[in-house]
């Protein structure tokens, strides 16, 4: 197929797909990576079990907790982006689960947090978590795809560093111990244009003034050089922290009432 041809069937692809929460199956075979060495869910599921109370920050369309289950008897989900907000309140539902647009309030509530690519606020989590609960969080990296911005002459990312160091700094300051940290930067290899403009839609924070007309004559350059190469790979860049609230004291252990958590949030 003549390449202007191809490239805007393949624009026309990606602009039509309606993106909600964080499934990528859109991309299988068309974008391959980014997968860091640890998984996730497996890493989440023990500290589950000996769970009372779950918090999941910024859930998507809840595809996570789904995976999990069976989930906590407490369990809810935070979801600030209004276009997901029915897409996981419909999927959550079933399992039980809260779906609320802001974080709860109260205190020493959760016996686990998780965070998987959301917010990482830390003085709120050391608030909401209870004494000896666990905070386990996957965190996108400020250099994240870096080199895509560079190829279609966006701005940076990020306007600032976001890294396992910074990341830990902020949550020992706000008085919880750190238990595991991992940092990997992966490759991620775009087949073709399509690809790279889907993964910038439902990833709008990559690029934030990213439209196809925009970037049209950018996205030419590099639908040229995947045609050459046949590829056109960037780096992902992924942190994992687990961290935990130090227990109460003895004297005080007992002193959370469980049947009040339900009416903190």
């Amino acid at each position: 197929m003549e390449s202007g041809r191809q490239y805007e069937q393949l624009v026309a692809e990606a602009v039509g797909v309606s993106i909600t929460g964080w499934e990528f199956a859109w991309l299988d075979g068309r974008a391959v990576g980014s997968y860091p060495s640890w998984a996730f869910p497996e890493l989440a599921r023990p500290l589950l079990r000996r769970a009372y109370s779950l918090l999941d920050l910024d859930t998507g369309g809840g595809e996570l907790l789904a995976e999990l289950a069976p989930l906590p008897p407490l369990t809810v989900a935070v979801e600030s982006w209004a276009p997901n907000v029915p897409v996981a309140r419909d999927r959550l539902t079933p399992f039980g689960v809260s779906v609320v647009t802001e974080l709860p309030g109260g205190e020493d509530v959760f016996d686990v947090v998780l965070s998987r690519h959301g917010r990482l606020p830390a003085e709120d989590l050391a608030r909401l978590l209870k004494p000896g609960g666990t905070l386990l969080s996957q965190q996108v990296g400020s250099d994240d795809l870096a080199d895509l911005n560079e190829v279609l002459g966006a701005p940076p990312p990020y306007p600032r560093a976001w890294t396992a160091e910074t990341a830990t700094a902020a949550l020992r300051t706000a008085g919880l111990s750190v238990t595991e940290v991992r940092e990997e930067r992966i490759p991620l290899t775009f087949h073709d244009i399509g690809a790279v403009i889907y993964q910038l839609r439902a990833v709008p924070w990559q690029i934030r003034d990213f439209s196809v007309e925009k970037y049209d004559r950018a996205l030419r350059r590099l639908h040229a050089i995947i045609n050459t190469q046949g590829h056109f790979t960037a780096t992902a860049h992924r942190f994992l922290v687990e961290a935990t609230r130090e227990p109460a004291e003895p004297e005080l252990a007992g002193a959370i009432n469980p049947g009040t958590l339900r009416r903190t949030y």
